[in-house]
């Protein structure tokens, strides 16, 4: 049975991993191998405070990842309304990803693609110009692929730490 619950949990931090990559909710599958872990009979194996603290992270990555668009607009200058509107299009655009044709990839893709067009408009109306529109729009998605890398780095870290626990 630990054999099984280890492989699972190796399971969980590859796949969170894999899957951060494009911009999914990884963490929480690293936070589940750890909810995992507590049933390995070892005693050093992690404890329930390394639950709700991978919990706690994976919440974090989430709220900070559908902020980043809209931070990155802020910091190139953008509007109020051009920062919700990154923030909109990430959202819709993550959903409206599950269309294309591309698994797991279609997601980071249309998240990308609808928070800059959506961006644009909105600065391009406010401040008439191309180029300084497509410049604060490229911002929300800068800031959305560093999220992005962020969060694999999180979920990286999380596992490293969670099988060192275990391994180590």
């Amino acid at each position: 049975m630990p054999e099984l619950i280890q492989a699972a949990i190796w399971v969980l931090c590859l796949a969170g991993i894999f899957i951060s990559l494009f911009a999914l909710s990884g963490t929480w599958l690293v936070a589940g191998a750890a909810v995992a872990a507590l049933f390995l009979p070892e005693p050093r194996v992690t404890g329930i405070w390394t639950v709700f603290t991978f919990l706690a992270l994976a919440a974090l990555m989430e709220v900070l990842e559908w902020l980043a668009g809209a931070w990155g607009v802020y910091k190139r200058g953008g509007s109020r309304l051009a920062s919700l509107m990154a923030l909109v299009g990430g959202v819709a655009g993550f959903f409206l990803g599950f269309s294309l044709p591309i698994p797991l990839i279609g997601n980071f893709v249309g998240m990308l693609l609808l928070s800059f067009l959506l961006v644009f408009l909105v600065e391009r109306q406010r401040l008439g110009q191309d180029r300084q529109a497509a410049h604060i729009a490229l911002g929300a998605v800068l800031a959305r692929v560093i999220m992005v890398l962020v969060k694999t780095g999180a979920a990286l870290g999380m596992s490293f730490w969670l099988l060192w626990r275990i391994y180590g």
